[in-house]
């Protein structure tokens, strides 16, 4: 144990330690509240007087939510130095992204969150004249609310220090994979050199971070890692293209593949103006500030095309026009304004020119607006990329096995992910062909051009492609896979294991083996192929279709009464226990037919 007059903490509960420093989860003697303390230790005391106090009167100086709040400065029996800080359960974000379920990046909104606390913190920081000079995801600290949402806190001012926008400094701080191209050729390749740095490091860091955030990877990867081959790392960094957003050489000595998407639209070009190695070409703060403010003010607007089979959410100002939201849903979607038609809640979306975009309905993904084109498209692509699999190591290794389960288990979630989309997709698909379309036994009319008519009918089996049963099999699978990644994380600890133990790691390894492959036969000959049975089964609607809404759905708030009705009817054909079975779009479909009868019989 160790305390100081006001805070006691156990040497057991570390939460991080630096080259100067050790952070511990701590308490107050008095109240019992929960505080971080840092403890300087020896090494500290090396740097200059200034230096040492700088981190203690930064904090003092800056409040603001998005950054870590100072509580006091107190000292230990032997006069080191503690900083009492604010206590955050949720860790860093570079725990949060090394959660195998944030293997490939945020959920989007988990993104955004990140997003808007970092840059409000920054703004914060260039207000007071400060530059943080260590910005990454482990200096990053995440706050639960009352209410379970995210905030994100600026942590770690240790290399921090008040510089104005036309100041430089010489000094070198930061992680290396972190570091500004000019930075790193000095601190990690080595090579000395008379340039100094202004405030718009930081900046660079921040997109690199934005970057992991996003996808789960950094934006710079080098054949064998950032740490192993360092010479190509700084290459990659120096001579990525403008626009380019990201760079991975996939082979010893071969070409450097660049990426210049890949994330949200709006925030590809924040990304490339401040990964600028550059200065003349990289974006101040003034600039980022605008730009993402103006990323962040957008809203949400879930969208489906239905003859595309692809999903969008489309991100406007609310008090933007109708038609600029439309050409918007174009750049997304490549359907011009005037072919679009949109659909909600089984009704055709009233919409004038002039209309602001706040009124629209609300969305979401399990209820977006329906978008129908009047001109030729087809659905043949898939919404998604297969993960690719690490190889199993094929010796007994408990570090190497470690290793490969817990990038194995980030796989998994992929795929199971994916599954998730393709059964919402399957939903969306069979509302929009069933529920939107008018038809009284279930068939829509289609056009080619000015030919006659041509009536299709779905085939009854569409309606046995639910993938729930596959998500079900999958999540088991999957914890299967987790239970053996958490056994083989004590086996590394343990190190050299008993002959026992280590027969069943192999044996563990063997059903390790077996179980992803039943994971990939799942996904690849079940689930992918009830999804391409259903888009077979749905493509002559690709081909030109004549949109039109059912009379008895032109009032959607009657609709979706209704719908609420059937839903907690438990007699009702389409009530719970037709819903559980086949899905929302088939009780939709069920819904809709017993409406349409009910207002029939009351013509």
């Amino acid at each position: 144990m160790a305390s100081t007059a006001n805070y006691l903490w156990s040497l057991q509960d570390l939460l991080g330690q630096g080259a100067t420093a050790s952070v511990y989860k701590a308490r107050n003697k008095k109240t019992g509240e929960l505080v971080a303390v840092k403890v300087f230790n020896g090494i500290s005391y090396n740097r200059p007087h200034e230096v040492q106090m700088r981190e203690f009167e930064l904090l003092r100086k800056l409040n603001h939510n998005n950054i870590i709040r100072l509580h006091a400065v107190e000292e230990l029996p032997s006069k080191q130095k503690v900083l009492v800080m604010e206590y955050c359960p949720g860790g860093s974000l570079l725990n949060v992204l090394e959660d195998p379920e944030n293997a490939f990046g945020l959920a989007e909104s988990e993104f955004l969150t990140v997003l808007q606390c970092v840059v409000q913190g920054m703004n914060h920081l260039r207000e007071n004249g400060v530059v943080h000079r260590d910005i990454k995801p482990g200096n990053i600290m995440r706050q639960v609310g009352e209410d379970g949402r995210s905030v994100y806190k600026l942590t770690d001012f240790g290399a921090a220090r008040e510089l104005e926008d036309n100041e430089k400094f010489m000094s070198i701080y930061g992680t290396e994979e972190y570091l500004h191209p000019d930075m790193y050729e000095r601190a990690v390749l080595k090579k000395p050199h008379q340039k100094s740095y202004g405030v718009n490091v930081d900046l660079w860091s921040i997109g690199v971070t934005f970057y992991h955030a996003a996808t789960g990877t950094l934006p710079f990867m080098p054949y064998g890692g950032p740490r192993k081959n360092k010479p190509t790392m700084f290459k990659i960094t120096t001579e990525k293209p403008t626009g380019a957003i990201a760079g991975v050489q996939r082979r010893d000595g071969g070409p450097i593949e660049w990426s210049y998407q890949g994330l949200r639209a709006q925030l590809v070009p924040v990304l490339a103006g401040i990964l600028e190695a550059d200065e003349e070409k990289c974006w101040g703060f003034d600039q980022f500030f605008t730009a993402t403010t103006n990323v962040l003010q957008r809203l949400p607007v879930h969208l489906f095309s239905l003859q595309q089979a692809t999903e969008h959410c489309v991100y406007v100002h609310h008090y933007s026009t109708v038609s600029v939201f439309l050409e918007e849903v174009c750049s997304q979607t490549g359907v011009s304004p005037q072919q679009q038609l949109l659909l909600h809640l089984g009704h055709e979306l009233p919409l004038e020119a002039n209309m602001k975009v706040v009124n629209l309905p609300r969305t979401t993904p399990q209820r977006p607006l329906m978008l129908l084109s009047y001109t030729p498209d087809k659905n043949c692509s898939l919404p998604f990329r297969e993960p690719e699999s690490p190889v199993i190591p094929s010796k007994f290794d408990v570090i190497a096995d470690y290793s490969f389960t817990k990038a194995m288990v980030g796989v998994i979630h992929q795929y199971l992910r994916i599954t998730r989309m393709l059964h919402l997709h399957r939903d969306l698909l069979l509302q929009g062909y069933y529920s939107y379309m008018p038809s009284s036994q279930t068939h829509w009319t289609m056009t080619r051009g000015t030919a006659n008519s041509t009536v299709y009918v779905l085939p009854k089996v569409t309606l046995q492609t639910s993938l729930f049963g596959s998500v079900q099999k999958m999540e088991i699978l999957q914890q299967k896979i987790v239970a053996v990644h958490h056994q083989f994380r004590k086996d590394r600890m343990v190190g050299k294991l008993p002959y026992n133990d280590e027969q069943i790691h192999k044996f563990e390894k063997i059903q390790l083996a077996s179980n992803i492959k039943r994971v990939k036969l799942l996904f690849r000959e079940d689930c992918l192929l009830r999804y391409k049975d259903l888009l077979s089964a749905t493509r002559p609607m690709s081909v030109h279709i004549r949109p039109a809404v059912w009379p008895w759905t032109q009032d959607g708030a009657a609709h979706e009464r209704f719908l609420n009705k059937m839903n907690n009817r438990e007699g009702s054909l389409a009530g719970p226990r037709v819903r559980a079975k086949h899905g929302e779009a088939v009780f939709q479909f069920y819904a809709a037919t017993i409406c349409k009868k009910k207002c029939r019989r009351s013509c």
